[in-house]
């Protein structure tokens, strides 16, 4: 699993999308959430868009590995859609805020947790203001947030600062050749037979 966090607005899920498309075998895993689809948003591919009384029966029943509130909207991911991928012998992309990775971490074995950092604090407020979708009182509380989880950074294996989109992406790139390189990702069974048997 590899677990991305970042600030709204720091430019995470384009390099995760981007990352998604570049890497073979590995898939991201979509969240569920009750916010409303930004434009050109589309449902079951960049979210799952439900209602909150939905989304809490889910929560209730144990359905989602994480879930969280963030600004005032409800995210989480699907326990049956991670095993899903892993199952079919992906890696899994896990686009998730700090408190959803904490959860992660504390829940599940294993992964590589990666924050995304912008340049600055004046490139995250310009690139909020650009989306166009936000309220003065949403970016501003954003903005706070942001302060809180770049204080989190410290609980990421990885840090990548996302100032320009194709180094980030090839930094990115780099941590997941990195990770699947590990000795314990090694197939003990080939090795016994070629090498060892």
């Amino acid at each position: 699993m590899f677990i991305i966090s970042a600030p709204s607005g720091a430019g995470k899920t384009t390099l995760c999308n981007r990352i998604v498309r570049k890497v073979p075998d590995l898939r991201q895993s979509v969240s569920f959430t009750t916010r409303q689809p930004r434009r050109g948003e589309v449902n079951d591919r960049d979210y799952t868009f439900i209602s909150e009384p939905e989304f809490r029966s889910m929560a209730g029943a144990g359905d989602f590995v994480e879930w969280a509130v963030v600004h005032g909207n409800f995210y989480g991911t699907s326990r049956r859609r991670l095993e899903g991928i892993l199952q079919d012998g992906f890696d899994v992309l896990l686009d998730i805020d700090t408190q959803g990775a904490r959860q992660v971490r504390d829940s599940c074995s294993g992964g590589a947790y990666v924050f995304i950092l912008p340049p600055s604090m004046e490139t995250l407020r310009g690139r909020l203001e650009k989306r166009g979708s936000n309220t003065r009182a949403d970016m501003e509380r954003r903005l706070a947030r942001a302060v809180e989880e770049i204080r989190d950074y410290s609980m990421f294996d990885y840090v990548i600062v996302n100032d320009v989109l194709k180094d980030a992406v090839r930094s990115l790139e780099s941590v997941i050749t990195a990770e699947r390189l590990k000795s314990g990702r090694v197939d003990k069974v080939w090795l016994e037979k070629n090498f060892l048997g």
